[in-house]
């Protein structure tokens, strides 16, 4: 009998196979095939620390970036070294190839956030901002400014980085850590007080500590330049005749939560930075002075002014005596009731 040719089944089973890593190398390496938009547009996506492979694509198709997940997963696979995507904000372009976007993603700086620190905000404040901006917790950035071994490392003394954290506007990348933003402005700071500053500090008899602590209540007190070292002078006076600085910021910073109306009750508040009852400096600062609150501690105004008090026009009005700060006080609440008269006849 003949024989029969023996039917071959590799055929169609190469077939498929071809096809199947067709149809893979066109998801994995054609751009756009796998992008949910071919217009050039960006789009940006959020990678938080400790974020896993598998969640972040995920969140590059929670995003809309990808349609499927299965080639990014595959791509994975096969270039394993494109796990490593580091954390933080990445504008992508859409139409990359699979490989192009993990790649990217792998490779490409992160987004970078810019901040501005205002001047004499207090530490808690500057927490706000930077947890509304980067990757950042609150709490922790509060935890990281008491870190003993931090504040050590960085030559802060006292129980936080308050005071040293320098204000201005700066770029930070938005996967920052709280070590990475305090480190970063204390340095701010350190490279503005510059050893000369430090010997004239130093010729004034103030430490570091007591310049930065003097220049928060400096700055808690007026926001205009021009005053500041008025405001400093009246202060270091205060000092230098063993009055009580009885300064209402010091005591604003001793009461918790938000910022309020002092009354007088509040004078007898019991805490080591209630400047009405305790001697000298409080313990630190009590925010974070700009550069004039500081340089108008190292350089103070010539003056012998020890009392000021508000003149209702946005600044202070100084004196010397006590007779003529009372009569600054009756001049200013004189003004006070005159405007509160003069709104009350214009309400209908």
């Amino acid at each position: 009998m003949p024989r029969r040719k023996a039917t071959s089944r590799s055929g169609p089973l190469t077939a498929i196979l071809l096809a199947i890593a067709a149809a893979a190398a066109i998801f994995l390496f054609m751009p756009g095939a796998n992008s949910m938009s071919l217009t050039g547009r960006s789009a940006t996506v959020n990678i938080h620390r400790g974020t896993g492979f598998r969640q972040i694509v995920d969140r590059l198709g929670e995003s809309r970036i990808i349609r499927f997940r299965w080639p990014l997963l595959l791509a994975g696979t096969l270039f394993p070294e494109l796990h490593k995507i580091k954390p933080g904000r990445y504008t992508v372009p859409m139409g990359l190839s699979t490989y192009g976007l993990l790649q990217r993603l792998h490779t490409s700086p992160q987004d970078e956030v810019r901040l501005m620190i205002p001047n004499g905000v207090e530490q808690s404040r500057i927490a706000g901002i930077v947890a509304a901006n980067l990757d950042i917790d609150s709490t922790a950035f509060m935890a990281a400014g008491r870190d003993r071994a931090l504040l050590s490392s960085l030559g802060i003394e006292g129980e936080s980085a308050e005071g040293y954290l320098f204000p201005g506007t700066y770029n930070f990348p938005w996967a920052s850590t709280p070590r990475e933003v305090i480190t970063f402005l204390s340095r701010r700071f350190r490279g503005f007080y510059t050893e000369s500053l430090r010997k004239e500090a130093a010729k004034a008899g103030l430490t570091e500590r007591q310049v930065l602590t003097m220049a928060s209540i400096v700055e808690a007190e007026t926001p205009l330049d021009a005053e500041k070292p008025l405001i400093a002078s009246a202060y270091l006076n205060r000092l230098r005749k063993n009055m009580r600085l009885q300064a209402d910021p010091t005591v604003q910073y001793a009461i918790p939560g938000p910022a309020r109306r002092l009354y007088f009750k509040d004078l007898a508040i019991e805490s080591p930075y209630n400047t009405y009852l305790h001697n000298g400096l409080p313990p630190g600062p009590i925010c974070n002075p700009g550069e004039a609150s500081i340089m108008a501690v190292l350089r103070p105004a010539g003056t012998a002014f020890v009392y000021f008090v508000a003149n209702g026009q946005g600044g202070h009005a100084f004196a010397t005596t006590l007779a003529a700060h009372d009569g600054n006080i009756r001049r200013y609440r004189a003004m006070q009731r005159s405007r509160t008269n003069a709104q009350g006849a214009d309400a209908p």
